[in-house]
This record gives structure tokens, C-alpha cells and sequence, in this order.
């Protein structure tokens, strides 16, 4: 259960409300409601007092000295949305996509550990985490047990202490997202202590089950799996609830599953809404051009959901099923004052938005309501290492094709030289280490055909990903990234076309969201002039290192078979 962090004195003064004694602070009198229990819309007054409703009926105040009652007729009111599984890192930061993130009525993130756990130690970590608690915005976190790649210092980020420090913590509400799950399977029971010691803690597990068989996520839920958030399609569903799994449904840049799904819930006649909920799933800024939840509840409704449930399934249903709704999702006496105003209820993008009784946006306006923030402890990427002739050797018989934006697979390399043709889609491949120890030179088939030099230091591990058609090209782009002290860069015939500095830590934005979508835009935009055909670059250039997905993957340790759980190829020393 989630942290109450009111006080004796707070308590007591928000009951001397009831009594008239004191007046609260706002009052959204006459307000057409969701009552997410009752599943009804209500109407009633709303009384806020600070952070928290304190009554919600047919009754006013007694004393309302110093309130602002604002009166709801012919609006709507529903609770403010959940984001119960996001990846506040994709070129954006926790501090930006939660600015952003209010302005569309999602008031609360369930969030993801792992580059906290890649760039701090646990009591840094855990000082930005209570700093980002003091916004009027609600952060949750998850406690990772993998790192999603191959790292040679695995075993020292996610040690049992680390983990275990983690799960202490009262803010972080699950185990996961189990991307290292074939572990369970091979006999890990580091991992299945970790699950249970979350379990006891009260805390859910969360899986990555995506394409699994029906057996597999028996034995999960066996070993202490609560939900799944992979499910592709109807069918995956069926098996999910089947097995007494919390169902999670994506609308993401590169999983739009959520609308087909539903309108498959909804053919079928299954009264299942109250075991789902909605996801982004860690989609790239250009995505959320137009929303984030408010866009999957806008989705639900499209595909036929009623808007009651979609409502809930964005809300409630989330704080149910986190044991949180004693404070989130329900409009009700004693919970946050976490509030979306609405035109009406097919409209879920809100006019006004409150959150712990803060005015984030009223009446279509921005009120600029979260205070500056210091980011400089994620710090700069400072590049001191040049890349020489040496460097540039390609000689691995094994390349990576690119079967969609993340999928990969082996291939037998067969081109050579210093310079690719732009005849055919295969590129020159390298990650180098951040610090510059290390290499692993390979192929890339199926990136693009006329990219001739591009550098990121935005990937899975931080390190640097190169690829080009062209070696003096790849190396003008990594010069440029170390210009940038971080970020991502194309380059042709020596010259710049586009770039998008990451000037936090070589991989986060510094800056607003509007800012680095149009950057990303400008960038993809470049990549598919250029013969990139599939949905989303950044995704592959996250997933080039992520051993959760099959079959090969470039990673610190080497060229990496991912079923076979071995390094095919080793990175080379420099």
C-alpha cells in the first residue's frame, strides 16, 4: 500500500471541515461526477481541502470563508489518470513528461527503476525520487531484477541488497517488469526469492510475457506473477484472464494493440473492463502529440467501451488493482485531489486539471505550476576518447538483420570495404563503450540504405551505438556527439543534416517535451528519406541491446545469441 503522508494535525484540521469550523479550500459545486464504485455518474459537491478531498455529497459547506467555489453545470468530472506502466526515460525525463503529462489529465506514473539503477547508487537515486514527490504530481516506482542486456556488472547493480533496498521503499508498488523471466525457468533463485520477498512486502509482480504459451504463463503465475502488459491480440487476452492475470493493453508507438483488442473484448460480450488497464508503454515523445492516457480512454471509446469503464480503466481500476485506492482513482472523501474537468464524457481530454489540489491547467491554460527543478545530477557525457582507423575493422562473418523495429536476427556478413553501396540496405555497425574500453564491430541489415553516418549515445546501456555506410562519415558523427557531450547525430558527406542533443547524461533532453518532439521529428523524418522504412528509429535504437527480445542482439559482452543465453562474439578490448 502506498504512503499516507498526512500528518495528526492535518487530519484533524481537514475534520474540523466537516464540522465547519474551517473552510476548505475549493468547492466544484454542482458537479456531474464518476463514481467509480458505484460506476454511475453522480452529482454532488466536491469539497478539497489542501492535497485532499475531504467530503464528497449533496451537502455545502458551513463555512466558506475564503473558499473558491466554482460552479460544474454542464461539465463532467472524472479522476485523474494513471499511467500504470511507463518508461520516463524515452529522450524525455520524469521532471519533463510530467509537465507535459498533467496538461492531458495524467496526474499519476507508475515508473520504471532501471536508469536510476544504470547511473546512481541507491542513495542518490532515492534522494531524486523524494524530490520529485515534493511535485503536485504522484510518482511510483518498480524494482527491476535484470538489466535487460548483457552487462559484465550485472551482478553488482542488481545485487540482492540493491534490490532489497529498493523494495523497502514505500513508494515502489511492484516487482519487475520481468524481462529476464527465462531465468525463472533455467532455475534462477535469486530471482524467485525477490519475487516472493515482494510478495510479502504487499507488492505485485509485473511480466513480459510477450508470445507466450499457454504453459508458460501457467508456471509464471506459479512463480508469482500478477499481470502482463504483452498481450497482441484478443486471443493473448483470453489466456491472460484465463490464468487470473491483471491484463495491461499498450497504445504505443510500436505496439498500437490497445483499439483491435478492445473491439475484440467488446464483439465477444466479455465483462472483463474492470480487470484492465491502459498503457503507453514508454512511447517516444511524437506519439503523445496528442495525448497520453486521455488518448488510450479516447481509443476505449472508439472501439465501443462504454465511457464508464473507460474512465475506470484508467483510473480505479489501476488503483485497485496497486492496493492504492484509499488515495487514487475514485473521486471520494479522503482520497487525493487528483481531478479532471471535462467537457463532457466522450471528451477525455480535460479543459481544467487538478492534481493534489494544485491547478495544473485551467480552463485550457498551462498554469505553469511546477516549480523548477535542478537535473544536474544526472550530469554531462563527457566523451575524452578518439576513435582511430583501428577502430573501424569489420571483419565478424555474423551481422544483425533487422526483422521490424526491434526484432532482429543473425546473418552471414558478405560486404566489405571502407564504403558501403547505397544499393542495399546493409550498414557498418559498432558499439563502443561510453569510457571507451571497449568495442564490438558487426553488420546492420535492414537500418536503411542511404544513411552514411550516424552516432547515439541514446541506447539501452548508455554506451554509443555507430552506423553509417561510411567510416569517415561514422566517425564525423561521433565527433559531433562529443561536440554535444551527448545525443544523436546524422551525418552525409561531411556534413550535419540533423541532430538531437541529450545533454543530460548523453541520453535525456534538456528541456521541454513539445522541444524534443519536434527534434525527433526532424530526425526521423531525415532517417526515412534516407531508407529507414519501419516505425519507430528510437525504439531500434534502444532495443539494439535488449536481450529480452529475440534472437541476437549487440550488447557490452559481444555479439549475444539471446535463446541460447551465450556470447557468440566478444567485445574487443581497446
Amino acid at each position: 500500500m502506498s504512503e499516507i503522508k498526512w500528518k495528526l494535525n492535518n487530519i484533524r484540521e481537514q475534520v474540523s471541515i466537516i464540522d465547519g469550523k474551517v473552510s476548505p479550500s475549493i468547492v466544484l459545486q454542482n458537479a456531474k461526477y464518476l463514481h467509480s464504485i458505484y460506476k454511475q455518474w453522480l452529482t454532488g459537491n466536491i469539497w478539497i481541502s489542501g492535497d485532499r478531498i475531504v467530503y464528497v455529497g449533496k451537502e455545502m459547506p458551513a463555512n466558506l470563508e475564503g473558499t473558491e467555489v466554482l460552479d460544474m453545470t454542464g461539465k463532467t468530472v472524472v479522476p485523474g489518470y494513471i499511467e500504470p506502466h511507463v518508461h520516463p526515460f524515452q529522450l524525455y525525463n520524469p521532471y519533463s513528461f510530467a509537465q507535459f503529462c498533467a496538461q492531458s489529465g495524467t496526474t499519476t506514473f507508475i515508473s520504471d527503476n532501471m536508469s536510476f539503477v544504470s547511473m546512481f547508487e541507491n542513495k542518490k537515486a532515492f534522494s531524486f525520487l523524494d524530490k520529485l514527490s515534493q511535485l503536485p504530481f504522484s510518482f511510483y516506482w518498480w524494482a527491476r531484477f535484470d538489466s535487460q542486456t548483457a552487462l559484465e556488472n550485472e551482478g553488482e547493480l542488481y545485487s540482492n541488497a540493491s534490490v532489497c533496498e529498493w523494495l523497502d521503499r514505500p513508494d515502489v508498488l511492484l516487482g519487475g517488469e520481468l524481462t529476464g523471466w527465462p531465468r525463472l525457468t533455467r532455475g534462477d533463485d535469486q530471482m524467485l526469492y525477490w519475487i516472493q520477498a515482494a510478495k510479502h512486502k504487499g507488492k505485485k509482480i509485473e511480466g513480459h510475457f510477450p508470445g507466450a504459451s499457454e504453459k508458460t504463463l501457467a508456471k509464471m503465475r506459479l512463480f508469482g506473477v500478477d499481470g502482463d502488459h504483452e498481450a497482441m491480440t484478443i486471443e493473448d487476452v483470453e489466456a491472460r484472464i484465463l490464468h487470473g492475470y491483471a491484463v495491461t493493453l499498450r497504445y504505443s508507438s510500436i505496439r498500437p494493440d490497445l483499439p483491435q483488442i478492445l473491439k475484440g473484448v467488446v464483439e465477444r460480450g466479455y465483462p472483463i473492463f474492470d480487470h484492465l488497464m491502459m498503457t503507453t508503454d514508454g512511447s517516444t515523445p511524437s506519439f503523445h502529440q496528442d495525448g497520453v492516457i486521455d488518448k488510450c480512454i479516447r481509443a476505449a471509446i472508439e472501439a465501443g467501451v462504454s465511457p464508464i469503464d473507460a474512465y475506470n480503466m484508467a483510473s480505479y481500476n489501476v488503483a485497485r488493482y496497486y492496493d492504492m485506492s484509499n488515495l487514487h482513482g475514485i473521486i471520494a472523501t479522503g482520497r487525493y485531489a487528483n481531478i479532471n474537468i471535462l467537457p463532457d464524457e466522450y471528451s477525455p481530454t480535460p479543459e481544467s486539471v487538478l492534481s493534489k489540489g494544485v491547478w495544473l491547467k485551467r480552463n485550457h491554460v498551462d498554469q505553469q505550476a511546477f516549480p523548477t527543478m535542478d537535473l544536474s545530477d544526472f550530469g554531462k557525457l563527457t566523451i575524452d576518447f578518439d576513435l582511430t582507423d583501428t577502430d573501424f575493422q569489420f571483419s565478424m562473418p555474423i551481422g544483425i538483420e533487422m526483422v521490424n523495429d526491434v526484432i532482429t536476427k543473425p546473418y552471414s556478413v558478405t560486404n566489405k570495404g571502407n564504403k558501403l553501396s547505397t544499393d542495399h540496405d546493409e550498414s557498418y555497425l559498432m558499439l563502443v563503450d561510453r569510457d571507451g574500453a571497449w568495442r564490438i564491430n558487426t553488420m546492420l541489415k535492414g537500418f536503411a540504405t542511404h544513411v552514411k553516418g550516424f552516432a547515439s549515445s541514446y541506447s539501452n546501456t548508455g554506451d554509443i551505438i555507430l552506423i553509417g555506410k561510411s567510416m569517415e562519415d561514422m566517425k564525423h558523427a561521433f565527433e559531433e556527439l562529443k561536440k554535444m557531450n551527448g545525443g544523436i547525430v546524422l551525418v552525409e558527406n561531411g556534413q550535419v543534416v540533423t541532430s538531437l542533443p541529450l545533454a543530460f547524461s548523453g541520453s535525456f533532453f534538456d528541456g521541454k517535451v513539445e522541444n524534443v518532439i519536434s527534434l525527433e521529428l526532424d530526425l526521423k523524418a531525415a532517417l526515412k528519406d534516407r531508407g529507414y522504412h519501419y516505425t519507430d528509429a528510437i525504439y531500434t535504437l534502444l532495443f539494439l541491446q535488449s536481450t529480452h527480445l529475440p534472437y541476437i542482439r549487440i550488447t557490452p559482452r559481444g555479439i549475444f545469441d539471446v535463446l541460447k543465453n551465450t556470447v557468440m562474439l566478444p567485445s574487443v578490448m581497446r
